[in-house]
């Protein structure tokens, strides 16, 4: 696949997927109200904007990452030709997930609703559920050893500090 094809595509699955996710789900429950902030604290909807922020970044950045390095797309009819495990893969398998659920986090304490903490634990479970039962078999498949060694080195949803340089056995 073209770069070009590959970030075309990336960008219109951008708009699908996270952007169901952590906008039209979000406004769908909250209608981006606002309640009364957790515990009559208001300081705690900006801890809510930040982590939005600093969900959001990494969220942008796997997209184009995947688009540009790996030459595909996140969406499984059009996936990367090659493996990326650089950038905010070297710290975590699965950054787009975490990514989403950091903006959610941040969701659920800018609008002070709990329904969006539930949101959140829903989408974990059935990303957990496709992580485990679609792509990581399918990407073993692809890219074989190279993928093995990678799993091995870096984890599914909690970041490593120090990110994988590759070439690294557990």
């Amino acid at each position: 696949m073209r770069r070009l094809d590959a970030a075309l595509g990336s960008a219109a699955f951008f708009v699908i997927a996270p952007g169901s996710a952590t906008l039209l789900l979000p406004w769908l429950i909250t209608r981006f109200a606002f309640r009364p902030a957790f515990l009559g604290l208001e300081w705690l909807r900006w801890l809510g904007a930040a982590i939005i922020a600093l969900g959001a970044a990494p969220l942008v950045a796997s997209f184009v990452r995947f688009a540009l390095e790996g030459l595909g797309t996140p969406a499984p009819i059009a996936p990367p030709m090659r493996l990326v495990v650089s950038g905010t893969y070297a710290h975590v398998r699965n950054p787009m997930y975490v990514a989403a659920l950091t903006v959610l986090a941040g969701e659920t304490l800018l609008f002070a609703d709990l329904r969006l903490l539930a949101l959140a634990a829903v989408f974990w479970l059935a990303a957990h559920l496709f992580v485990v039962l679609y792509e990581e078999p399918t990407l073993g498949k692809k890219f074989g050893a190279e993928y093995d060694t990678y799993r091995a080195n870096v984890p599914r949803w909690v970041p490593r500090v120090k990110g994988w340089k590759g070439g690294e056995e557990p």
